[in-house]
């Protein structure tokens, strides 16, 4: 491989950081090619070349946090939208949980470029990630990523009787979305009304729209893990900080 890549790019599927976060080091001066300093924007590298980064970049880096909530009904993860409140707006020191044991102190600037790393409906509540680092953002919901998402569902059937096991299998395999097979999923019974899916994608509304295909009413849904990390006891309304030995 001999072709030219952007170095923001590079940068990026090397794990360094965002591409946001490259351009904006780039053009500090703390990124070198083969210990040459690069500071124009838009240069681009050879995959052989080794890149670095200066230590205020990886100090800097090191001071984004990571944050998760348990999203109540009625608002929206990402920007305000038809007068309803992101969720970012819970994150203020009287919502932290109580028990919390991250030693991190909240600090304003930890509100600064802190965006949803996925979505989660209005009409669902559960675990939503907010995040400062574009590592973290890359790994949930970058254009390769393969992490886990649970959820607990609870479910109306629309039919007479109960869901055929063949349409149980379809929610595993098989059902299309925008012209698209959906990647397969895990989805079990939990009790008679709850099912557990365990997804690798999130398109929009995803679940609620494969529940109507097979005839299912969805009249609750809950994020409960991502990846390794679980929601676990963290109550409605309250956040508390990534804690650095929790993986996704």
């Amino acid at each position: 491989m001999t072709e030219l890549v952007r170095l923001s790019k590079r940068m990026s599927e090397l794990g360094l950081s965002s591409r946001r976060e490259a351009d904006e080091w780039i053009s500090r001066g703390w990124v070198r090619v083969d210990g040459q300093v690069v500071s124009e924007l838009g240069s681009k590298v050879l995959p052989h070349q080794k890149i670095t980064v200066e230590r205020q970049a990886a100090a800097e880096q090191s001071k984004r946090v990571t944050i998760l909530i348990n999203k109540p009904m009625g608002y929206v993860s990402g920007q305000a939208e038809d007068g309803y409140t992101p969720a970012v707006a819970l994150i203020k020191p009287e919502n932290r949980w109580e028990d919390d044991p991250s030693p991190e102190t909240f600090h304003p600037t930890q509100l600064r470029s802190l965006v949803p790393a996925g979505r989660l409906d209005i009409d669902s509540v559960g675990l939503l990630i907010l995040t400062q680092d574009g590592r973290v953002a890359k790994t949930l919901i970058g254009e390769t990523t393969t992490v886990e998402k649970e959820y607990l569902v609870r479910v109306e059937y629309t039919k007479e009787g109960k869901l055929p096991e063949s349409d149980l299998k379809k929610l595993c395999f098989g059902l299309w979305m925008d012209g698209k097979p959906l990647l397969p999923a895990k989805v079990r019974w939990q009790n008679d009304d709850q099912l557990s899916f365990t997804l690798k994608e999130g398109k929009k509304r995803q679940i609620r729209r494969m529940c109507d295909m097979v005839g299912l009413k969805v009249v609750g849904l809950k994020r409960v893990r991502i990846g390794k990390v679980k929601l676990g006891d963290l109550p409605v309304g309250k956040w508390r900080y990534l804690r650095p030995d929790e993986q996704f």
